[in-house]
């Protein structure tokens, strides 16, 4: 073979595995195209109040959702070298008293307790990160946009997710490509959000939905894949008033409302001892609540400072060194959420305050449909199959040519 040729054969076999993720992406590109409702901040003469069902018996216990474990199969990497047994063990270290796996794809077993178990799973193989966690689902959904650029793809997984779960978490926005405010104006059709997932504490991606009118509670995880560092583990937490980690109490709680999500610092920087000490003394929410229309938040130890934010991430109240802050919802408040800033580093995130007309519906929850644009849908999808048979059509010249050419090599 001349080096001319080997150069053509070597091209061409390099296109050929080029075109191969993009028809992957093509083939995942499939979806609705939505004429989504227009941002409507909350409104209504009653304010929804989270911790309305709160219960000093039960509170808190320490909670972890977003956590990984060595799982078998057929990938050569695992996402974590621990098992379920050994994760669990050490986060029980911590002060941990609920603890979920959700590996990616796949329905994890509660490595202690079966009456513990909480089928939940991470969904999502996407390139840009569009990770979600599915609860009470009791099978896997494998179908996934590799590269969701458009909201309505993202909207389509959400249904698609929903129709057979029981609720679904956004994970990890600071760190999914592709989201904007306009996505997030436009996204519904969960019910949680994850927070601080990256270095920041503003959770504005939060601030956006929430503006936009649409509601949801917030979770903070660790996304747990190294429980053998200190810098990993431990991290963030949620704190919920709940009876047990059974999955029926969990479900109760964590679509009432009732819980507060925390960031926590690495004691010890590298010192275990420290950490398990320091772990097991964490500031805690005393009580919080609602009066009238006056919102109310009462601490264990002196915080830095206390933030009230609200519509269009705006800042609505700042308190100094206090343990506690009372906040009277004006009327042109559409939310209020507390962010808690301790001298040590920890960071206490509350779930927000509501408008709402409790005449109509018991939350501010809308789970209403978003519309499907027919005719755009059509042309989209069109557009997409078109490209598909241009790229197999490419694919197919590809592989001819190379056959001819191997065949006249051959003889």
């Amino acid at each position: 073979m001349t080096g001319r040729r080997l150069i053509t054969v070597c091209s061409k076999t390099i296109a050929c595995i080029l075109l191969i993720p993009v028809l992957v992406v093509l083939l995942t590109a499939f979806s609705p195209i939505y004429s989504f409702r227009p941002p409507a901040p909350f409104e209504g003469p009653d304010i929804f109040n989270p911790y309305q069902n709160i219960d000093s018996a039960y509170c808190w216990k320490r909670a972890l959702f977003h956590t990984h474990s060595r799982v078998k199969g057929p990938w050569p990497v695992n996402e974590c070298e621990y098992d379920a047994q050994q994760t669990w063990e050490a986060l029980q270290k911590l002060g941990y008293d609920i603890v979920t796996f959700s590996n990616h794809n796949e329905i994890t077993h509660h490595p202690i307790d079966t009456s513990l178990q909480v089928n939940v799973y991470e969904h999502g193989y996407n390139i840009f990160k569009f990770h979600k966690l599915v609860f009470g689902a009791q099978r896997v959904i494998h179908y996934d946009a590799m590269l969701p650029l458009l909201a309505s793809q993202k909207q389509f997984e959400l249904d698609y997710l929903g129709s057979s779960s029981d609720f679904i978490q956004i994970n990890h926005p600071y760190r999914t490509k592709g989201t904007s405010q306009e996505h997030m104006e436009a996204l519904s059709g969960y019910e949680l959000m994850e927070l601080d997932t990256g270095r920041s504490t503003e959770n504005e991606y939060w601030d956006w939905a929430l503006s936009a009118g649409h509601y949801s509670f917030g979770l903070a995880n660790d996304d747990l894949h190294k429980p053998d560092r200190t810098s990993k583990i431990g991290r963030r937490c949620n704190f919920l008033c709940t009876p047990s980690g059974r999955y029926q109490d969990l479900k109760k709680t964590l679509l009432g409302g009732c819980f507060y999500a925390m960031r926590v610092p690495d004691y010890g920087d590298g010192d275990w001892d420290v950490k398990y000490d320091k772990n097991r003394q964490l500031p805690f929410i005393k009580d919080i609540g609602l009066r009238s229309d006056t919102i109310f938040l009462y601490l264990s130890a002196v915080a830095d400072s206390i933030r009230v934010t609200g519509q269009a991430h705006r800042t609505l109240a700042l308190k100094e060194h206090s343990d506690s802050i009372i906040y009277v919802f004006q009327p042109k408040d559409h939310y209020a959420r507390l962010t808690v800033f301790f001298p040590e580093g920890e960071v206490i995130y509350t779930n927000p305050f509501a408008r709402y007309d409790k005449a109509k519906s018991t939350d501010p929850f809308n789970n209403a449909p978003q519309k499907v644009d027919w005719p755009l849908t059509v042309l989209y999808n069109t557009l997409v199959v078109c490209l598909l048979c241009l790229i197999l059509r490419v694919f197919r010249l590809l592989l001819c040519k190379r056959c001819k050419c191997s065949i006249k090599q051959s003889n």
